[in-house]
């Protein structure tokens, strides 16, 4: 009889103490959570922190999903990069909740700020995590470490600022990554083009009217840039959804994407976004930050 896969965060987790906060999972550690300063020493949970733990645990169901469907390995392993790792919430309760059941599965977070690496080094060895790494290294660096392995099941990226969210996604598809979970953060490279041939694009199209003002660039900007990685990652074979992370009075950063790879590469996604940097005159952004794979990079044909 075929059994159904479950979650390891969800698998005989015991029940909470009584008078234990509603919010907080089954099968999460106080601890862990007063290390992160989520609940205070003698164990409350403040509005802040309770934005935070409700946002986390958002996308903590999303990744829990994610991984419950992909095709596991031998002895049901995963490895995920988390990019842009911060104060690695995230990373923490991922570890917490799914991955200390999985003896054969590694987190690795990357982060820039030595500061960060340095403490969240020091919590896991302090909880005993001992399949958490902390690599203090940009997310473009990260890509040729030889440290790190060379195929990864899962790339997390949350807030990662302006392009990191793209250095994530190269990171991502370089180590052929199963799944992609981003949300973007402060896009501004997209921003910047617009306003340099904001002229020209008002002369030629009364669709320039959309970026004129300054506030409306930069939210076209965000707009067009989370689109062309949509694109982009069909392009590349993954099958992409976009949706709301949280509720709007939760954070604005709000937008989710989510990528599963199918191994359909779409020629028609690479038609559209080529057509789409051609309208808005940032072809040049085909040899950088949106390279497509060789049997899209035709001109001719517009199949999915």
């Amino acid at each position: 009889m075929k059994k159904n896969k479950v979650s390891p965060g969800q698998s005989g987790a015991p029940a909470l103490p009584e008078g234990q906060i509603p919010e907080i999972r089954p099968g999460q550690s106080v601890e862990l959570l007063k290390e992160l300063h989520i609940l205070t020493r003698d164990g409350k949970l403040n509005q802040d922190s309770r934005r935070k733990l409700k946002q986390v645990y958002h996308l903590y169901q999303f990744i829990e999903k994610l991984m419950n469907e992909l095709p596991q390995t031998s002895g049901g392993s995963f490895t995920l990069a988390d990019h842009g790792a911060g104060k690695s919430y995230l990373g923490f309760i991922l570890y917490d909740l799914y991955f200390k059941h999985l003896p054969q599965s590694h987190l690795y977070g990357i982060e820039t700020r030595v500061e960060l690496v340095d403490k969240s080094r020091a919590l896991a060895d302090k909880l005993g995590f001992g399949r958490m790494s902390f690599l203090n290294v940009s997310v473009e660096a990260a890509t040729q470490l030889e440290e790190l392995p060379k195929t990864f099941d899962v790339v997390t990226a949350l807030h990662a600022c302006d392009t990191a969210t793209d250095d994530a996604i190269a990171f991502g598809l370089e180590k052929r990554v199963k799944a992609f979970v981003l949300v973007p953060c402060c896009q501004a490279e997209l921003a910047r083009h617009l306003s340099q041939s904001k002229a020209l694009s008002l002369t030629r199209t009364p669709l320039a009217e959309l970026w004129r003002h300054p506030l409306h660039t930069r939210e076209m900007g965000s707009q067009l840039t989370n689109v062309l990685r949509c694109l982009y990652l069909e392009a590349h074979g993954y099958q992409v959804t976009v949706t709301e992370l949280v509720g709007w009075e939760h954070s604005m950063k709000n937008e989710l994407i989510l990528a599963r790879y199918t191994g359909q590469k779409k020629r028609q996604a690479a038609e559209r976004l080529k057509s789409i940097l051609q309208e808005f005159g940032l072809l040049a952004l085909l040899d950088t930050r949106f390279t497509l794979p060789m049997d899209n990079q035709a001109d001719n044909g517009s199949g999915a």
